[in-house]
């Protein structure tokens, strides 16, 4: 290559390098309402910990395990391995349009047929050779051979002059953004599926220790039937009637004990084990569950900072807009250098020396004439991919925006109607105890008594189901609003 193409060739990098096709990428703006539309409970900017709010539940049991879950899960394991693979994505992109360098060498042997003649003579002109067994001069004779040796290396640069490589390298880096809020997504997600996987599983105990309490009751009952039959103030047949009802009690134990068993099957795969290693640590005795905790949804600004999934979703958009300037530079004319520098000898002892010296050099353009329309029609899905990206992102704001209404106006209900559950309950158990003393005196008959147990089992249950479905809400609101990562997760 000579120096004026090289000078020439340079000179056009450098006036062309800040030449970049394709649309610049500017982030969205999203309206979003000024304050939530449902009552909200607390303040804004309470001292609950989101990064950490499974710890808001006072339940050590639960911090362990979802501490556990983020720790060892496949997938957690799986998003960080994506983030590598994203980062390793950018090592590759920074490469496009930067010079590459191979270091070269052979060793060639040509054997002459004895029959070729002086043809053999035009061989030499291709890079000389040594004589196997015949001239010492590079001439070789028919019958004879020669061995070259090459040694050096050959570089090339494509010249990134419309920002081709530079879009590339600028999609890399959205996607590695997008891999990371990924992976905190997947922490968010992870936590909250243990959250709710445990409160199933504590409100299936609750229920059971419900029942067993209930069943206790319904014995002694029994023994007040038998006592009250006995002296003749009722017949044999509510005897009959209180061992019916407390074998119908008995037989809403068994699925509940099977629930409770597939409930800590599912917590076990969430942490990354096998289904019955947690089986010995949540059967026994586990504390008291406190009150739910009131949860500081703040603004709905709060969730376009926040929320991984919306983070992501904007990273991805970036690419995509990235990915179009990557495809228009498709369109223009490409420039690329060759060189190559090699010794070559006949002979090693003679390889290392000026003389074996030989260099080439070639600057070359390819100019798109002819291919149907592929390149724009590249451009075109690039445009609509970006296109989907922009409509992902906004749903993906609006399902933000739900998921944090929903959870919000079942808290406001729910915790009313626990409130009416709690007065339900404390009724029904004076009223039983009222119509169970009526019964022991004679003056109401066993249905009224049974009907009356019954009522305290059901309340009771409803109560627990109803403080389940607050913790459960509670969980839906703190995944909602973005919590659950922290920065040090990336990686």
């Amino acid at each position: 290559m000579t120096r004026s193409l090289v000078t020439a060739a340079l000179l056009g990098a450098t006036l062309l390098g800040g030449c970049t096709v394709g649309p610049n990428y500017h982030a969205p703006t999203m309206p979003v309402p000024a304050a939530f539309a449902e009552p909200q409970t607390g303040v804004p900017g309470a001292t609950i910990d989101p990064a950490h709010w499974w710890t808001a539940f006072g339940d050590s049991t639960l911090t362990t395990l979802v501490e556990r879950a983020l720790k060892d899960s496949p997938t957690i394991a799986i998003a960080a391995s994506r983030v590598r693979q994203a980062r390793l994505d950018e090592i590759a992109a920074h490469a496009v349009g930067k010079p590459t360098v191979d270091a070269t060498g052979n060793v060639t042997h040509v054997e002459f047929s004895k029959n070729a003649g002086f043809s053999s003579l035009a061989s030499l002109f291709s890079g000389g050779g040594s004589n196997s067994g015949s001239s010492s001069g590079g001439i070789a004779l028919p019958g004879s051979g020669i061995t070259t040796y090459a040694a050096g290396f050959d570089a090339s640069w494509e010249i990134d002059l419309f920002g081709g490589g530079r879009r590339g390298v600028e999609g890399a880096l959205a996607r590695t953004d997008a891999a990371i809020w990924s992976q905190r997504d997947a922490a968010v997600t992870l936590g909250a599926e243990v959250a709710q996987a445990y409160f199933a599983l504590r409100l299936d105990q609750a229920q059971i220790a419900v029942v067993e309490d209930e069943l206790g009751q319904q014995q002694r009952a029994l023994e007040i039937a038998n006592n009250v039959a006995r002296v003749g103030l009722s017949p044999q047949i509510d005897v009959k009637r209180q061992q019916q009802s407390i074998s119908s009690i008995e037989a809403r134990l068994e699925p509940l004990r099977a629930d409770v068993r597939v409930r800590i099957h599912a917590l076990g795969i969430l942490l990354g084990t096998e289904p019955g290693s947690l089986t010995a640590e949540l059967t026994g005795p586990l504390p008291a569950l406190p009150t739910a905790p009131v949860v500081p949804a703040g603004l709905p600004s709060d969730l376009l900072r926040r929320r991984p999934d919306i983070r992501a979703a904007e990273r991805q958009l970036a690419a995509s807009t990235a990915d179009i300037g990557v495809a228009v530079a498709d369109l223009y004319p490409k420039f690329k250098l060759t060189g190559m520098a090699q010794l070559i000898s006949t002979s090693l002892g003679s390889l290392v020396s000026g003389d074996s010296i030989q260099a080439t050099g070639v600057g070359g353009i390819t100019f798109p004439l002819l291919d149907w329309g592929r390149r724009k029609a590249t451009v075109g899905l690039r445009k609509e991919d970006r296109e989907q990206a922009y409509l992902r992102y906004r749903t993906t704001v609006l399902g933000a925006l739900r998921d944090v209404e929903d959870p919000l106006a079942r808290i406001d209900a729910e915790r009313r109607r626990n409130a009416a559950l709690r007065r339900a309950v404390t009724d029904a158990q004076a009223t039983a105890r009222a119509v169970e003393a009526q019964y022991r005196t004679g003056f109401v008959a066993q249905n009224s008594l049974i009907d009356a147990q019954v009522a305290v089992l059901s309340a009771r249950e409803q109560l627990v189901a109803s403080d389940a479905q607050l913790r459960q809400d509670s969980a839906a609101l703190f995944k909602a609003i973005g919590g659950g990562w922290e920065d040090a997760a990336a990686g």
